[in-house]
């Protein structure tokens, strides 16, 4: 029977696609310009989609940098936090034919005539804060006894932003004191959750959580852990209790188990996990044990009883000879196994050189730890790229270990669903200049109000990941401009992301900005204003970005009479620095930049500058962290409508359409058995290079995949009539039996009811159903893979 014609909104559908990817791999050259039509199986033009499960809950976990100069940061973040709240819980409308138009919701919490919403509100959340203060990892420096917040431990926090943060009765309610709020409208938790999103008064999940998010304060640790904060508190196998110094060596002691115990209750097996974290510095994870804990030491004390200031040892000289990746490019401080003796460098044996105050200044001993001291005390990138993406990791004794978030840690209760890493999500708002990773214009230029996105739309904000990947100016994609290659060491294209405490020249590619030097200060330009001459004995680093503060500071970074042509300083009449701080900071934030970039489609960039904080109106799309909240929002959606397809399938009259269902699971020791199964068959031969596809997967080694398993469609009209107009939850049943298997659904070809498909984003208003026993057994992952006649496009 042929195939009827695609429709006009079939092929309006398929356009939304540009790339056909599995877990993030390209299989095709490049995108159909059409729906996919029924043809045989074996044509050419295949198109491989992973079937996302249906989200409907979301941790999320904020990780809040704590150390000095973030109080201005935490208070911008505190003003987004109602958009971030009402974007989930109370999507706004769109119009389902122009999906650019939106509004918000009326106080009915209907949608104006002819609009919907973008996705359907978000019941159950869980949300938390952390922040980045680890304590002293051994050291003398961020001891517990000096400042409590100088080490959160990695734990949830729940302080209040009044002043007395030593007083717990001024601690901010949380569910069932967890640490971690529950938004709940449906009072469906047990106990219930929180149902008031903001009562006017002060009461409601709003106003808790702004307050909590300014109570994480600007005291902490100055060593900030922003990468292994959030690694301890969700993923480390085993948290230490503490860390003892045992012969020169950190080593752990003890497990924390009010760790271990507030991951079990905050961390659901089944959600759509959402890290988010505000920093204005690059991370400083200090590797935890050995002698790592150098980094954070400041004084040396002697058996005598006197103390002296500790400097960090020099690299030997094969690291300025022969390059950073020779063997022998060691701190001097280490045992030099097969190397020669280097005296020159490192001193007389038995009597090291030391680092002299302004060569080891103790502000940056997390700056280029492997030229200025031989030796790379943090732990490399790697280490949190895996935490998000896989199944299995490394335990504190290299052996291979589940990976919390990936595990059921309760299996004692009723859900014992298993997460995918494609509902883990790492967004930064971070040092880097908006105008780097903002939406441009038609002229070219950054624009966050009326920037247009890879289809020309006209929709401003930030880019999306796979704009990040795009050609930007003269280089290859964004990232080059923003990050370079941290492994081959290429520093990156716009001279403001490049650390440096001497002043830096060159022009941003993007806006064509000269770096405007500390001696020509009316030469600023509007990224970081000018560069500066930080005091060498102290040491500090040029910015990524600066912002003007809405009212200046007394004091801040400014409190030191010492002139060093700051450009966050208001001027005295003589041009010297004034004690009022103007302008706020933040450096180049590359590794967590890093970070970003290797998760793909699961990472999210901001700025940590805002482009503006004086109109904060609704429909300023500029203003605060409003666009950082916005590429969040718009990235966590794509998962809340569960097996919704942003493309059409054109299928057949009878309303089959010509696809596979392959289904990818572990099984004990290699067993795989299909035909067994209810609704289930053997892969056909015809096939394989189907079943090779998803094999070819870069998650399928990772999960352990081992067995692959065709899901049957729907054939009987009966059957398809059930399966496409049995509303949910109602089962899919024929004659009083359950249907088993799958069906298409898409009421605008004319198969299937409007209610079946309604919690499916207003674009995307399709999908492949699965009913009783076709739906996805426990730990596996579904593939639609369909195919086209390409060759007569």
């Amino acid at each position: 029977m042929p195939a009827r014609p695609p429709s006009r909104a079939a092929r309006a559908a398929a356009s939304l696609l540009c790339s056909l990817v599995v877990g993030g791999t390209s299989l095709l050259p490049g995108c159909l310009s059409r729906p996919i039509a029924h043809q045989d199986t074996r044509t050419t033009g295949t198109v491989v989609e992973r079937l996302p499960r249906r989200v409907d809950k979301i941790d999320l976990l904020l990780t809040i940098d704590n150390s000095g100069s973030m109080k201005d940061k935490q208070d911008i973040l505190a003003l987004a936090v109602p958009d971030l709240v009402r974007r989930l819980v109370d999507p706004r409308c769109i119009d389902p034919l122009n999906p650019l138009t939106s509004s918000p919701p009326r106080e009915d919490g209907r949608c104006p005539s002819g609009m919907e919403r973008e996705f359907e509100p978000v019941v159950d959340i869980h949300i938390g804060i952390i922040s980045t203060s680890l304590g002293s990892h051994g050291a003398d420096s961020c001891r517990d006894e000096g400042q409590f917040f100088y080490n959160d431990k990695g734990h949830l926090i729940a302080r209040s932003d009044r002043d007395d943060h030593n007083d717990a009765d001024n601690d901010p309610p949380t569910y069932q004191n967890l640490g971690f709020l529950a938004w709940d409208p449906e009072q469906k938790l047990s106990p219930a959750g929180e149902s008031i999103l903001d009562d006017g008064a002060g009461r409601g999940l709003v106003p808790t959580l702004t307050n909590m998010v300014r109570g994480v304060a600007d005291t902490g640790c100055g060593y900030e852990s922003q990468l292994e904060s959030w690694y301890r508190f969700l993923v480390d196998p085993a948290p230490y209790e503490a860390l003892e110094v045992v012969n020169g060596k950190a080593e752990r002691r003890g497990v924390d188990k009010e760790l271990l115990d507030q991951r079990k209750a905050f961390l659901r097996p089944d959600s759509l996990l959402a890290i988010i974290m505000l920093s204005d510095e690059n991370d400083c994870s200090i590797k935890e044990g050995g002698n790592a804990f150098w980094v954070a030491r400041n004084l040396t004390e002697y058996p005598d009883g006197h103390k002296e200031e500790f400097r960090m040892f020099p690299p030997r000289r094969e690291c300025s000879d022969k390059g950073l990746d020779d063997p022998c490019c060691k701190s001097c401080g280490s045992d030099r196994g097969e190397c020669p003796l280097d005296e020159e460098t490192c001193g007389p044996d038995g009597q090291l050189r030391v680092l002299t105050k302004t060569e080891d200044p103790h502000n940056l001993r997390c700056f280029d730890q492997k030229r200025r001291f031989g030796i790379d005390l943090l732990y490399p990138i790697d280490r949190y790229r895996d935490a998000l993406t896989q199944k299995r990791i490394q335990d504190h004794q290299g052996n291979l270990v589940d990976n919390p978030i990936f595990s059921d840690l309760d299996p004692d209760d009723e859900n014992s669903a298993d997460r995918p890493p494609e509902y883990v999500f790492f967004a930064g708002l971070v040092g880097v200049p908006w105008q780097d990773i903002a939406r441009q214009d038609e002229a070219g230029q950054p624009d966050l109000r009326e920037g247009r996105d890879q289809d020309g739309n006209r929709v401003g904000g930030f880019k999306s990941a796979k704009e990040l990947n795009a050609p930007s100016a003269s280089f290859a994609s964004t990232w080059d401009i923003i990050l370079g290659d941290p492994k081959s060491r290429r520093s990156p294209g716009d001279p403001h992301m490049i650390e440096s405490p001497l002043p830096r020249d060159g022009e941003n590619p993007i806006t064509g900005t000269r770096i405007a030097g500390p001696d020509s200060p009316d030469d600023a330009n509007d990224i970081n204003g000018h560069e500066w001459n930080p005091n060498p004995s102290v040491g500090d680093l040029q910015y990524a970005c600066t912002f003007e503060l809405l009212e200046p500071v007394t004091g801040g970074d400014c409190k030191s009479t010492e002139d060093r042509d700051s450009p966050l300083c208001q001027d005295n009449p003589d041009g010297t620095d004034s004690n009022l701080q103007v302008n706020a900071k933040a450096y180049p934030g590359l590794r967590q930049l890093e970070l970003i970039r290797d998760l793909g489609e699961q990472g999210i960039v901001g700025s940590v500058c805002p482009a503006q904080l004086r109109f904060p109106e609704e429909d300023r799309l500029d203003f605060g962290y409003r666009p950082a909240i916005g590429a969040i929002v718009d990235r966590l959606k794509t998962k809340l409508g569960g097996q919704c397809l942003p493309r059409a399938l054109q299928p057949d009259e009878s309303g089959q359409v010509s696809c596979l269902v392959l289904e990818a699971r572990s099984t004990a020791e290699g067993k795989c058995g299909c035909d067994g199964l209810t609704a289930r068959r053997e892969v056909l031969h015809e096939n394989l290079a189907a079943k090779r596809m998803v094999l070819d997967d870069p998650v399928a080694a990772v999960n352990g995949w081992n067995c692959v398993c065709e899901v049957e469609q729907l054939k009987t009209p009966d059957e398809l009539a059930a399966c496409q107009n049995t509303v949910p939850p109602a089962p899919v049943e024929v004659g009083g039996e359950k249907v088993h298997g799958w069906c298409y659904v898409d009421p605008r070809l004319g198969f299937g009811r409007d209610e079946v498909v309604a919690k499916c984003p207003s674009t995307e208003r399709r999908q492949v159903r699965f009913t009783g026993d076709g739906a996805a057994l426990d730990g596996a992952t579904q593939f639609v893979i369909c195919t086209g006649d390409t060759a007569n496009q």
